[in-house]
C-alpha cells in the first residue's frame, strides 16, 4: 500500500518492521498507539488520524493479534484471552473510527480472523451468537455499517458451524507478504465473506507471549 502511494496508519507492539517502514516512508506512515483494546488509546489514535487526514477510507482489523495479552495470562487462559482482548479492540475501533469512515471514499472495514480468534467461547454446543463468537459479532455489525455506507469484509478460516460458502477452501502456505497481496487484490471486490486457510498459523500469527 505504501509502495503504491497510499497513506497508512498502523499500530503494533514492539514492531521493528513498523520502525523500518517509518524510516523509509516518513509522514506517509502514521504510527498509532498499539493498545487498541483500551478505549482511551483508540480515541487518541482516531484523533491522530483526524488531525492528519480528516477521514479514513479503510480500516483493517487484525483480530488474531496477541499484542493485547496480559503478561500473567496462563496457558489455559490463552485462547479465551486472545478472543476477549481482540473483541474489545474491535468494538473500540469500530465505534471510534466510524465517523472517519463515513467521510471516506468507498469506505470499507476488513476484519481478519485466525483459528484462535474465530473460536466460539463457553459451551461449544451453544448456538453461535455475537456474545460467544467474535466473527459472528462482526457480522451483526454489518447492517449498521452498510446503513452508513461502509462495507464489511470478514476474512478467516472456514467455520465448522456457520456455512459461508459451498466451495471448500484449500489450505495454502501463506506468508505475511503473499496474504497481504491477496487481501489487497480482493479489497475492491468488497466481498462480505472471504475464506482463507493457512497451512501454518504461526507464520501469520506467531503466538508471542
Amino acid at each position: 500500500m505504501l509502495d503504491e502511494g497510499h497513506r497508512v496508519a498502523a499500530s503494533g507492539k514492539n514492531s521493528d518492521a513498523l520502525d523500518a517502514l517509518g524510516a523509509r516512508y516518513g509522514s506517509q506512515l502514521l504510527r498509532l498507539p498499539w493498545q487498541l483494546h483500551e478505549e482511551q488509546h483508540v480515541s487518541h489514535a482516531c484523533q491522530q488520524i483526524c488531525h492528519a487526514w480528516c477521514s479514513l477510507d479503510g480500516l483493517i482489523l487484525n483480530t488474531g493479534t496477541t499484542d493485547y495479552l496480559p503478561d500473567n495470562a496462563s496457558d489455559s487462559e490463552l485462547i479465551e484471552a486472545i478472543v476477549t482482548t481482540n473483541q474489545l479492540a474491535a468494538e473500540h475501533c469500530l465505534s471510534k473510527a466510524l465517523p472517519l469512515l463515513e467521510k471516506g471514499q468507498s469506505p470499507q472495514v476488513m476484519a481478519l480472523f485466525n483459528r484462535y480468534s474465530a473460536l466460539q467461547l463457553f459451551a461449544p454446543t451453544q448456538v453461535t451468537a455475537g456474545w460467544n463468537n467474535l466473527p459472528q459479532w462482526m457480522r451483526e455489525q454489518r447492517k449498521a455499517l452498510e446503513d452508513q455506507g461502509v462495507a464489511l469484509t470478514i476474512v478467516g478460516p472456514q467455520s465448522l458451524k456457520v456455512t459461508l460458502t459451498s466451495a471448500q477452501a484449500i489450505p495454502e502456505a501463506w506468508t505475511p507478504g503473499s496474504a497481504a497481496e491477496e487481501l489487497l487484490r480482493r479489497w475492491p471486490q468488497r466481498e462480505p465473506e472471504l475464506i482463507l486457510e493457512t497451512l501454518d498459523l504461526s507464520s501469520l500469527w506467531p503466538l508471542a507471549r
